[in-house]
């Protein structure tokens, strides 16, 4: 009984150090705000977010490229919202959110509040697929982890409205479902951007740069 409570011990340490592994480094109040947030919810993600790992995904794009114009495509209840929120909060940008949802918009809303990065966040309730086409402005960096058939449909709104030098990303991209393989056969053969998976996800980040505007020969 003893050796069971000490593998127990050492399971629940290793546990611990694995997911603090997964968070950035902090340096100052809110930092410390959203990290603790993060800590205390990191078994209450369900309802389609996702994971930790992904988190951290997100947020080191942001911060290792300065992105400060940011659109995420399906809210939830806010996980990769708040990882990308903290790393814009850090460049000096904003996110805009979008979620059909009511129930799941409003719990995001609230979760924005209590983790600190509120002011960062432009949530929006609606239907992605009328709302993304009618976005004005540029665009450095899109999250995209809604409906899933609709994922080609997204990218090629977002293509013009996207920076060169910006970043395209999807999520569940491991997945073998309706709609991901087209998504991704499509966007793989666009010349003007350059695209890879994410090996660290097991969910699947595809990572699309564009590398220049579209070409009339696209």
């Amino acid at each position: 009984m003893k050796e069971i409570k000490i593998g127990l011990i050492l399971m629940l340490v290793f546990c611990a150090t694995l997911l603090s592994a997964q968070f950035p480094e902090v340096d100052n109040n809110l930092d410390y705000k959203v990290k603790a947030f993060l800590e205390e919810n990191v078994h209450n993600w369900r309802d389609m977010n996702i994971p930790v790992g992904d988190g951290r995904i997100l947020y080191d794009l942001i911060i290792q490229n300065g992105y400060t114009n940011a659109l995420e495509i399906g809210t939830s209840t806010g996980h990769s919202a708040i990882w990308m929120a903290w790393a814009l909060s850090k460049t000096g940008g904003k996110l805009i959110t979008i979620e059909i949802n009511k129930e799941r918009w409003l719990k995001a809303k609230a979760n924005f509040r209590k983790a600190g990065v509120d002011k960062f966040v432009d949530a929006r309730l609606g239907d992605a697929h009328d709302l993304v086409p009618a976005l004005q402005g540029k665009y450095d960096f899109v999250f995209c982890d809604a409906d899933k058939y609709w994922f080609r449909n997204y990218f090629i709104a977002m293509d013009p409205k996207l920076k060169t030098g910006g970043c395209f990303t999807a999520h569940n991209t491991a997945m073998r479902i309706a709609g991901i393989h087209e998504y991704l056969e499509y966007v793989e053969k666009q010349s003007h951007y350059e695209t890879t998976l994410d090996e660290k996800s097991r969910m699947g980040i595809s990572i699309s740069y564009k590398r220049a505007e579209k070409s009339n020969k696209n």
